[in-house]
């Protein structure tokens, strides 16, 4: 990973700017999404107990990428839904498959879940809405994420991944628009699971053909 080679480098002797030159800025270009450090998470309201939270392992993703235009800036993700992770460890209860299951995530029937970005309107410096269309059990319907630009830099000697740049992202939907109502509390009341889901992603995208500059 990343982080043990920058290890591996501050072990070897102290770093500076110079060691390190001009790291520059992410370029335009086509950016694929870094696996190791994208998470993707949700959370529901549980019984009105907690807010209960699990994530996916699989996920995939591809940004055009303009610094000069950020409302000209397209998305293509994917998550396999089949890749969900409750951290439930009990083997007479596999909650991983409950959820991704047909009472719910249905992956069976619909193994993955699509977002295509349709435009983005530039809110701060660093901020942005991103509107898309989501695809999920077989529904697809608008959604609107918050995104936020966390930096990155056009070139470091150590990162295999070339060019990298750093977004955070949340939304929220309502899981019934996409025919998922198994278990959503009647109405004044608590008892279930929540129909409104939060999405929250953190995640860095990396340019390995880059200009080296």
């Amino acid at each position: 990973m990343l982080r043990a080679l920058l290890l591996c480098f501050v072990v070897a002797g102290p770093v500076s700017a110079q060691d390190l030159g001009d790291l520059g800025s992410p370029p335009a270009g086509t950016y694929s999404m870094d696996p190791a450090h994208t998470r993707l998470w949700f959370t529901v309201d549980h019984l009105g107990f907690s807010r209960y939270m699990a994530l996916f392992t699989k996920v995939e993703a591809t940004l055009q990428f303009d610094p000069d235009a950020p409302e000209s800036m397209q998305v293509t993700a994917s998550v396999d839904l089949a890749s969900l992770e409750t951290h439930n460890d009990d083997p007479s209860y596999d909650f991983n498959a409950i959820v991704s299951g047909p009472d719910y995530l249905n992956a069976p029937t619909h193994p993955l879940a699509t977002f295509v970005s349709t435009g983005v309107e530039q809110t701060g410096e660093t901020t942005a809405r991103v509107k898309g269309d989501l695809t999920l059990n077989g529904v697809t319907k608008p959604i609107t994420l918050s995104a936020t630009y966390n930096g990155g830099w056009g070139h470091m000697p150590l990162d295999p991944g070339g060019a990298r740049a750093g977004f955070s992202l949340e939304g929220t939907l309502l899981r019934s628009d996409f025919g998922i109502t198994n278990g959503i509390p009647a109405p004044g009341t608590k008892m279930g699971v929540s129909d409104e889901v939060q999405i929250f992603i953190e995640t860095e995208l990396v340019n390995p053909d880059a200009p080296k500059l």
